[in-house]
């Protein structure tokens, strides 16, 4: 995307401004944390993975200030949220305060895809980029492997006389790659033979749908992973009990392959600020953060850390306190809330084409769904600050439109142009973040108790954050949810599997749907995550390519140079 402020210069590609930047041995980056060489595993000169032993050293200080970033609901014409988490984080450490951010790892399946790395853009980035958006201290490659040597052992199980009594029409656990690969969503193994296993069907996750990428990120250490990881269910046998990875005994194997990925890794962005990348569950199937043990690193080594969570309020927001607050116990003290005219307009009915026409009629209508997520951030008891993240074909009139409706209703705002500008872009903001921070008026609270039940929590998050006026679950969600209480998994908080595009389950209902019916077609219980997933609709967990794929326009040089990264 090429964007211009004002009579700025077009804005050079990610690429090339990653390239331009004079980054810092990120042994250095480290020492701005108090860090030293001895903290660290340097994967190279400008990577690096935190020590095990530092957690025991900064476990007891107090943490700084946590700025959680959520948005708008997500369109085609983009809101830029990882961006102004990135320039929000310059921002604070030109402004002298002690800052970091804490985001997820981009998957190799939208970065070759259609939509990119998650590295932010512009002048507001996380370095090495081309490193981050390929294949960076290879987590990803360990949470494959570990994910798989629990399929291989299930299928070996299976062929060495199943003494478990798997049934293998109920196994649920696929298998996973990081890629975009629709031909892989439906397969059969075990052909050719009897020797080579047992015939049935099967099929693949990208990995950063797999479980094992959520517990990552909410495990707290090795010993609380590989419990987690044991009591992960991947099977039910004829009976319909469940088989769990401690059945089968490999939680040791899957572990062991994951002991390095659990470590945070420490980066850069473009003006030198500390940051962590670490870990990428989906945000519509899972809960969408990055991993817990970045965040509270983080905490203890900053005085404010800058995080975001995946898609818009209802799902990112939400799940970050429902469920990675709950796990960690954290309590985020403001919330930014991004937002465009163009996404707004486009929540107000303008076609994508239609976008960068002034309509300040649309622009009205689609304010609606920023006052819904902004209900909801209010609901949760959180300060709160829309962040208008500035395009170049923005009025001037559209843009104090936005300031003035939240000034109407008491909401502070700030533009950010971070993208453009870099951490100069972002200081109105970050002095905003500032002010409700230190003010201390951060209560945060749950809307619903694990202790109810899993209807009713479930019809919590339908009312309070979508605005639903009822909840209907189909027979098959009806005899999960027997399952789950009968099986003791009822007080586990619930992960919502919903379109990121509408506040409702129908994705071209754009703005702020009013007294929809919510349907809950099933019930995955992921246990070793820790929640229950509660599908709205058929959620893709493997992701094909598009037409035209980025990979495309992805070269390198005889010198090594990157082309085509975004």
């Amino acid at each position: 995307m090429n964007r211009e402020t004002g009579t700025k210069p077009a804005v050079p590609a990610d690429i090339e401004i990653a390239r331009q930047v004079d980054k810092l041995p990120i042994v250095e980056v480290a020492g701005q944390l108090g860090l030293t060489e001895e903290d660290l595993e340097l994967y190279g000169t400008y990577k690096a993975k935190l020590s095990y032993d530092l957690w025991d050293r900064i476990r007891t200080r107090p943490d700084g200030k946590l700025i959680l970033v959520t948005a708008i609901s997500p369109t085609p014409a983009g809101e830029g949220k990882s961006t102004v988490t990135v320039g929000l984080g310059q921002a604070l450490n030109r402004l002298k305060k002690k800052a970091t951010v804490a985001l997820r790892e981009p998957s190799l399946g939208p970065s070759m895809g259609i939509k990119g790395g998650a590295a932010g853009g512009g002048y507001a980035q996380v370095l090495p980029m081309e490193d981050i958006n390929l294949h960076f201290t290879g987590d990803f490659h360990a949470i494959t492997s570990a994910h798989n040597a629990i399929s291989a052992m299930i299928d070996n199980h299976l062929h060495q006389g199943n003494q478990q009594g798997i049934d293998p029409r109920r196994i649920v656990w696929k298998r996973v790659i990081d890629l975009n690969d629709r031909a892989l969503r439906n397969v059969v193994v075990g052909l050719g033979g009897k020797a080579h296993g047992v015939p049935r069907e099967d099929g693949f996750d990208i990995t950063v749908a797999s479980e094992v990428m959520a517990i990552l990120c909410l495990a707290q250490d090795l010993e609380d992973l590989k419990e987690r990881i044991g009591r992960t269910v991947v099977a039910y046998r004829y009976d319909r009990s469940p088989v769990t990875v401690s059945d089968l005994g490999v939680e040791g194997a899957a572990t062991l392959l994951l002991k390095d990925a659990l470590r945070p890794n420490l980066v850069q962005t473009a003006e030198n600020t500390p940051a962590f990348v670490h870990g990428g569950p989906f945000a519509n199937i899972a809960h969408g953060c990055n991993s817990l043990n970045a965040t509270r690193h983080a905490l203890k080594l900053s005085e404010y850390t800058v995080t975001e969570a995946g898609f818009g309020a209802d799902l990112g927001a939400e799940k970050f306190i429902h469920i990675k607050s709950r796990a960690g116990g954290l309590q985020p003290n403001v919330v930014v809330m991004v937002a465009t005219v163009r996404a707004l307009k486009m929540h107000g009915g303008v076609p994508k084409g239609e976008l960068t026409q002034p309509n300040l009629q649309a622009l009205r209508q689609g304010m609606a769904n920023l006052e819904r997520h902004l209900e909801t951030i209010h609901h949760f008891g959180l300060p709160c600050v829309v962040a208008i993240n500035r395009f170049s074909d923005d009025t001037e009139e559209e843009l104090t439109y936005i300031r003035r409706w939240c000034e109407e209703r008491g909401v502070p705002a700030a533009r950010t142009e971070v993208w453009a500008h870099g951490g100069a872009g972002g200081e109105e903001l970050a002095q905003e973040v500032i002010r409700l921070a230190e003010a201390g008026t951060a209560r945060s609270h749950f809307l619903y108790s694990l202790e109810q039940p899993i209807r009713d929590k479930i019809a919590a998050i339908a009312e309070k954050v979508y605005g639903a006026g009822r909840v209907a679950f189909y027979a098959k969600a009806e005899e999960r949810i027997k399952a789950c209480d009968a099986h003791g998994w009822d007080k586990l908080p619930i992960c919502m599997a919903k379109t990121p595009f509408s506040l409702s389950d129908n994705p071209s209902l754009l703005g702020r749907p009013e007294a929809f019916t919510l349907h809950i077609q099933d019930i995955r219980p992921s246990i070793g995550a820790g929640f229950l997933v509660a599908l709205t609709e058929n959620v893709m967990t493997m992701p094909g390519l598009p037409k035209q794929p980025a990979a495309l326009n992805m070269d390198i040089d005889s010198a090594g140079r990157v082309y085509g990264l975004f």
